[in-house]
């Protein structure tokens, strides 16, 4: 059930097996998030500098490469400035590493998933993840 008084929110690729394993890890732990699908919803500027600033990150540190547009657009070269790669997140939403988790504790990009821990007011009992790992908590 939903915690207005601990809103959670997940900006997740439903193809990607840590976001999957970040949104089942908060709902074991007794939350239900608001799941935004970004490859669907898109991004803002705004709203990725924001994100980025938040968590302590550099546009460069929350760009995905594996899987993505980042080497041919040329976003991998030295000395690309944070403006071309906002644009080219904006631009293709794909280029945005997940998932970004939103809490009242803080912001993350949460790869490993069990770095959602630290963003959570209480953990689960147990967790395992789709691959078997059992989730040291």
């Amino acid at each position: 059930m939903s915690d207005p008084a601990f809103p959670i929110t997940i900006f997740h690729n439903p193809a990607c097996g840590t976001s999957r394993n970040t949104v089942a890890m908060v709902r074991a732990a007794g939350y239900e998030p608001q799941v935004v699908e970004y490859l669907q919803a898109g991004w803002t500027r705004e709203q990725l500098t924001d994100l980025a600033k938040r968590a302590g990150l550099t546009l460069r540190q929350l760009m995905r490469e594996k899987g993505t547009p980042a080497e041919a657009l040329g976003l991998l070269d030295d000395g690309v400035g944070e403006g071309r790669i906002l644009d080219a997140m904006v631009e293709h939403p794909i280029l945005v590493n997940r998932p970004i988790v939103v809490t009242p504790k803080g912001v993350n990009l949460c790869r490993p998933s069990e770095v959602v821990l630290d963003l959570l007011d209480r953990k689960p009992e147990s967790f395992t993840k789709e691959d078997g790992e059992v989730v040291r908590l």
